[in-house]
């Protein structure tokens, strides 16, 4: 990075001190060992750190080391058996799978808990005004885990965990969840549904994994399936079209980000082809509406996105929206 993008940064940020975001991961994040030729690996994690530090992002937002989750703080989303299955299904040496895709190894539980402790951090910056919003740079990635089951490289919901703590020691009343992993959060879905203070909004290609059938849309799930050929006008017509519509009418307290960035056009891992500039164009919008209803509170948390150079370019601009620079 030139010092003339230092300057500019610094200049940025001393006439708008207000803007605070934090980052928030944790090395235990990294040691998380999925084998060779795994799709969801540290490296992940490495490709946005690296991308912050030669942008210069990393010297102007506050890192933050992720807590771990406790027992009780899991236990709102999810069962006692499946914390139990967690605990005695991870390997003391190799590698385990808990399905197909998921594979778990000595160092997979420690760098869960970092991961769903990272949201309940941000919530409780968040709502202590200490931050206005902040991102969880975290994995293992957690929107497909449900209450009793683990799938799809997740083991716990860590944005789920973060809600539940939102409402339940915050006392908030409504929260909105914003879900733009090409994948369907079924595991979201399966925790919240029927839960009035929640909104959950999504896209994601379908047919697709998980394979779950979409859920009927209601004034508390607004879920848009996209085709496998979709792109950026479609995806911005979904949200456009239904998401900040419902967004207006539920006005939430605060707004969560589920933020995988799978549906890069670079992407292997799906067929939707969104842009760069699509995944800036949702965060502004998702920044609109926290300063609109919820006091600019946003805690966005790490999904899916594999092609590293796609991921990390994705992410550098989302915390530059999130941290109000152009």
């Amino acid at each position: 990075m030139s010092w003339s993008n230092v300057l500019e940064l610094a200049v940025i940020f001393k006439w708008n001190s207000h803007l605070t975001t934090a980052y928030i991961s944790h090395p235990e994040c990294y040691a998380h060992d999925t084998g060779e030729g795994h799709p969801e690996t540290a490296r992940r994690l490495s490709a946005i750190e690296d991308r912050m530090i030669a942008s210069g992002l990393s010297d102007f937002i506050r890192s933050i080391d992720a807590p771990e989750v406790t027992h009780d703080q899991l236990l709102r989303v999810h069962t006692a058996h499946h914390l139990a299955a967690m605990e005695a299904m991870m390997p003391s040496e190799g590698y385990a799978r808990l399905d197909p895709d998921t594979v778990v190894s000595p160092q997979t539980l420690p760098a869960a808990r970092r991961a769903a402790g990272a949201v309940v951090a941000a919530v409780d910056l968040v709502m202590s005004g200490k931050m206005q919003n902040a991102f969880c740079c975290v994995r293992p990635p957690g929107h497909h885990a449900e209450s009793d089951r683990a799938m799809g490289f997740c083991l716990y919901s860590n944005l789920a965990v973060g809600v539940a703590h939102a409402l339940e020691t915050h006392g908030l009343r409504k929260v909105a969840i914003i879900d733009f992993d090409v994948h369907q959060g079924n595991g979201t879905e399966d925790i919240f549904v029927g839960d009035d203070r929640v909104l959950y909004c999504s896209i994601f290609q379908h047919p697709f994994f998980p394979f779950t059938p979409p859920p009927e849309n209601s004034d508390r799930i607004i879920s848009i399936p996209l085709e496998a050929s979709a792109g950026s006008e479609e995806f911005r017509a979904a949200v456009s079209d239904h998401w900040l519509p419902a967004l207006q009418r539920f006005q939430p307290e605060m707004l969560f980000i589920s933020a995988g960035f799978d549906a890069h056009r670079d992407d292997e891992m799906s067929d939707v082809n969104l842009t760069d500039a699509d995944f800036r164009w949702v965060a502004e919008h998702m920044v609109r509406v926290a300063a609109d209803c919820c006091g600019d509170r946003i805690v966005s948390v790490l999904e899916g996105g594999y092609e590293l150079h796609s991921l990390a370019r994705c992410v550098e601009m989302h915390l530059r929206v999130l941290m109000g620079l152009h």
